[in-house]
């Protein structure tokens, strides 16, 4: 069966977490995915504490996201933030615009740099992989893109799909469905507001109220890959409760 899980980055501006986990469970929810600014400088004690508080809300962490820093400079921290809370894929989720290669030959080597960070937390049991945003869309002058060198420098990157961004950088998602489902092993599902609409929310949606054709989507993703985990995102919601409720009752549907 598919669950839906809820990235806490959506609920940043709405602390303190103790309240946006009984938010989210009360919603149905059954997992959260992290990220880096909730855990990475967090000693031991705290991550217990926050895996305390995961537990009495009936809540699992089966997906976190791992910054490049974190991850190459900090394995034992990674390794004991995975760890403690129970987290089974590890994901890189970007990559700041000044560290960004300019050519394909750039990116492929920053695919080969990230499967080698990898290898310690493959090797340790977890999957590994990369999340994108719209920028890896974008054509290089070969006429390659970021995403397509990525995996190339990487090929046992497995790969949390975002498939707003991929609409957002000229892409077609079904396409890259196709093409790269065998990578597939994760899936943020968010939506895109019809043009000029949401403009304080940037131009993002509650799941099931935007433009992104979810169900066939759905369909598509049940069919080529093997994703375990679908994940409600919003990159900047006014409303925390609205998102949680009408996003789980939408995707329910699918």
């Amino acid at each position: 069966m598919t669950t839906f899980g809820f990235q806490l980055y959506s609920a940043r501006n709405f602390p303190p977490l103790s309240d946006v986990l009984k938010l989210v469970a009360k919603n149905g929810y059954k997992h959260v995915e992290g990220y880096g600014a909730l855990y990475a400088t967090l000693d031991e004690a705290g991550l217990k504490a926050m895996r305390a508080e995961l537990d009495a809300n009936g809540l699992t962490m089966p997906t976190g996201h791992f910054g490049i820093d974190l991850l190459e400079k900090e394995p034992e921290q990674a390794l004991l933030i995975a760890k403690t809370l129970g987290v089974e894929a590890i994901y890189c989720p970007h990559l700041v615009a000044d560290q960004r290669p300019t050519d394909a030959a750039g990116w492929f080597a920053f695919g080969k740099r990230l499967a080698e960070a990898g290898k310690r937390y493959q090797d340790a049991g977890y999957t590994f992989g990369w999340h994108n945003h719209d920028f890896e869309f974008k054509a290089l002058p070969d006429g390659s893109t970021p995403q397509e060198q990525i995996f190339a420098g990487g090929p046992d990157l497995t790969w949390e799909a975002d498939i707003a961004w991929v609409i957002r950088g000229g892409a077609d998602p079904f396409a890259w469905i196709e093409s790269y489902g065998r990578k597939i092993t994760a899936v943020h599902v968010k939506d895109i507001a019809p043009a000029g609409e949401n403009t304080d929310e940037d131009g993002w949606a509650d799941v099931g109220h935007g433009t992104v054709p979810w169900k066939d989507l759905i369909a598509a993703l049940k069919a080529k890959t093997s994703a375990k985990y679908y994940v409600l995102e919003h990159d900047n919601p006014k409303d925390i409760e609205r998102l949680a409720s009408r996003s789980i009752a939408a995707f329910n549907t699918y």
